[in-house]
């Protein structure tokens, strides 16, 4: 903010917060103003509170609430799991102060447990999907300067780095994430990297069904099989206890960028830029 005026710092801030007190999130006046820098955006909704929608309600309370209830009438940890769906250590930290109830046999307390179980599994998985479709929703469109930035770090933490015991200076990426790689190839085409410069090979197991693997991973990136590079066989040990098996297992995808030095240089430039050159907010 250093190139612009105290009157520019205040009219951006009356924007600001303007958008602030109208219901969106930091993330949407982020994109509507055009600030790419954290600090800055703190300062301009300095004592704003954030939107009630943005507000994660505190579950935890009800919880609690509901588990004492429950305990004053007598239900064992196990009993209140079937019913609310949390953890019995949860529990046990809420209600410890209530009086015990009355003991259960044996085959009961068993057959309470493996259902308070399951419904805790189940509330879990409710919780994660719920947890998933609103960090899906915050994230929304990302702009070519946030695609650039990610691929730079996705790259740097995946992709084959220049060793000073095996300087080469060449763009592989490789990995078993569908998602991953996907991302990786959008990430090549906002840097203009024409199509015909990608190389494909497939890693896996020689236990694996490679045929199914090759075609699957031909069908991702649009290309035909038979364009793929011979691929790479790992020799099965049967004394490993493998879990990356079954139709699920497609083994990884070798990406590789042909006459990629000057990628190599830049992507290299661009991690030190973000290491080196940006400021981090805390």
């Amino acid at each position: 903010m250093h190139r612009h005026t105290q009157a520019d710092f205040e009219s951006l801030r009356d924007q600001a917060v303007t958008l602030r007190r109208d219901g969106l999130s930091r993330r949407q006046i982020r994109d509507r103003l055009h600030i790419h820098n954290n600090d800055i955006l703190n300062r301009l909704l300095q004592g704003e509170p954030p939107p009630d929608w943005t507000r994660r309600p505190n579950a935890k309370d009800d919880l609690r609430a509901r588990a004492r209830e429950l305990r004053g009438r007598g239900m064992t940890y196990d009993e209140i799991q079937v019913e609310l769906g949390c953890s019995k250590s949860s529990i046990s930290l809420w209600v410890r102060d209530l009086p015990k109830p009355p003991r259960r046999s044996s085959e009961q307390a068993s057959a309470i447990a493996k259902r308070g179980w399951e419904t805790t599994l189940r509330r879990r998985e409710e919780e994660r999907q719920r947890t998933r479709q609103e960090a899906i929703g915050e994230v929304g469109t990302m702009s070519d300067r946030e695609l650039f930035l990610v691929g730079v770090g996705l790259y740097w933490a995946e992709g084959t780095k220049s060793k000073p015991h095996n300087p080469q200076e060449r763009v592989t990426f490789t990995n078993s994430d569908p998602g991953m790689i996907r991302l990786f190839l959008a990430w090549l085409a906002l840097l203009d990297v024409a199509p015909e410069r990608l190389q494909f090979r497939v890693h896996i197991h020689e236990s694996a069904d490679v045929g199914a693997a090759e075609q699957y991973w031909a069908d991702l990136v649009g290309v035909d099989v038979g364009t793929f590079a011979r691929t790479t066989l790992k020799k099965h040990n049967p004394k490993t206890v493998r879990k990356n098996v079954g139709e699920t297992y497609r083994g990884c995808l070798v990406v590789r960028v042909r006459q990629s030095a000057d990628l190599y240089r830049r992507i290299e430039g661009s991690w030190c830029g973000i290491v080196l050159g940006a400021k981090w907010t805390a």
